[in-house]
């Protein structure tokens, strides 16, 4: 590999040079899942669009203002928002220069426990809020707004859960074979994964929840 290559290698999207060859696989294979995740962008650009053109669509039912807990909503922002700082301290500890070693090991297994901890939070008061919303006689089926509300919704808490799940897999990886070129690509694959949730879970809060209140 040539000193121009390394040199045009981006430093979001490698482990650095201490890592050898996993920081040179590093980038084609996160720049290859930044491209798969613009699909995944085009799907809740779909839902918003669905969402939008559907707010008046009340058919008599309730509205925002007597279905949304915007108290309920800001805890949600607040566990997803720490989540994306969690998931950030195990990426900047993965690229430690001696990531495969025992100590930092555990500390990246906690920071993603702990990631993993603030989206079951973020979960539960999702569906506590869902919960909530039916009891308020607003389910999906009440009117079209609640139809594309829910599903909108509904779509970015089915991507968190996978999102958990995905993080508990690396962490039994991690445990049962150490910190390989494997497992490394597959954190910063995930931790793309993730911050592309955050980032769509801000317009939801944005676009969703204050513009409806607003």
């Amino acid at each position: 590999m040539s000193t121009t290559t390394e040199e045009s290698l981006h430093p979001g999207l490698n482990l650095g040079e201490e890592h050898g060859e996993d920081h040179l696989e590093a980038e084609t294979s996160v720049f290859g899942f930044w491209v798969f995740m613009m699909s995944d962008l085009v799907t809740f650009g779909m839902f918003f669009a669905v969402f939008a053109s559907s707010t008046t669509a009340l058919a008599g039912g309730p509205g925002p203002k007597e279905l949304f807990d915007l108290g309920s909503v800001a805890w949600q922002t607040a566990f997803l928002l720490l989540s994306s700082l969690t998931s950030g301290m195990a990426v900047l500890c993965l690229k430690q220069e001696h990531a495969d070693r025992v100590f930092p090991r555990k500390q990246l297994v906690f920071w993603l426990l702990l990631t993993v901890l603030l989206g079951c939070g973020f979960l539960y008061r999702e569906v506590s809020d869902f919960i909530d919303m039916a009891a308020k006689g607003g389910p999906p089926t009440r009117s079209g707004y609640l139809s594309s509300l829910w599903s909108l919704v509904g779509l970015h808490g089915v991507h968190v859960t996978s999102g958990i799940l995905w993080c508990l897999v690396i962490v039994a990886g991690i445990l049962a074979q150490g910190v390989n070129q494997a497992w490394k690509l597959t954190i910063l694959r995930w931790a793309v994964f993730w911050h592309f949730l955050d980032i769509v879970w801000i317009a939801i809060f944005s676009f969703v929840f204050l513009g409806g209140l607003l």
